[in-house]
């Protein structure tokens, strides 16, 4: 819900907390909202600062994920594990049309860049089917999967999970928290049959500007990751 702007002043304390006009920032969860880097803090931050009269929440992506990692990734840590197991489990970029033959190509670029990576990472095959039916990865490529993740920070989660919610995809951050595509890339790769349908058959005002808004909170959440993932 949107709200005036109560401060004047923004600043990142020496233990890297937020401060309004002097006042530390608290998460939903009444708890001092504190960041793991100097960077990350810089850029929660700008979000603050780059509000104007009215404050709006759905502009401060990073704000939220940092809320997220510190009110719910500890607590409910070991259930987003398995949902981001889960998620790799049927990951968007496994499945594949098998026409026409357009299409097919523009998958095969943009996403076997991406189950490369994740081999290569995890140490185990990756399955790849034609169709959308669904069918199991290897029980090991998944284990391989749990302890990547396990590895991740709560901040790391966060962002990460956010963007697996957008992408339809556990590889796709994983390849972006590893540095192994840029954003650009992990979009185009989210999007590939979704822009296929544009070009085939148009896109409407109103979905243009949620794509626009989607876009937005992705950039926000691939930059969250990268700053949480750069110790």
């Amino acid at each position: 819900m949107k709200g005036r702007r109560f401060y004047k002043t923004v600043s990142v304390t020496g233990d890297l907390g937020i401060a309004l006009d002097g006042r530390l920032v608290k998460t939903p969860g009444k708890v001092p909202l504190h960041l793991p880097l100097p960077a990350l803090a810089q850029a929660v931050a700008a979000e603050w600062e780059a509000q104007g009269e009215t404050i709006d929440p759905a502009s401060m992506v990073m704000t939220r994920l940092a809320n997220t990692a510190i009110d719910r990734v500890p607590a409910h840590r070991p259930a987003i594990l398995a949902e981001m197991r889960d998620f790799a489990g049927s990951d968007l970029v496994c499945y594949r049309a098998t026409e026409p033959d357009d299409l097919v190509a523009r998958q095969s670029a943009a996403w076997d860049p991406v189950i490369d990576g994740a081999v290569a990472e995890l140490g185990q095959p990756v399955a790849i089917w034609s169709g959308v039916m669904h069918r199991p990865q290897p029980a090991a490529t998944l284990e391989a999967v749990s302890r990547w993740c396990a590895k991740l920070s709560d901040f790391e989660i966060a962002a990460f999970h956010a963007l697996m919610t957008l992408t339809g995809s556990a590889l796709i951050p994983m390849m972006l928290t590893k540095r192994a595509i840029a954003p650009g890339q992990a979009w185009a790769a989210a999007h590939v049959d979704e822009d296929f349908q544009i070009e085939f058959w148009g896109q409407d005002e109103e979905a243009g500007a949620r794509r626009r808004r989607r876009h937005a909170e992705f950039d926000a959440c691939c930059r969250f990751l990268l700053l949480a993932a750069s110790n």
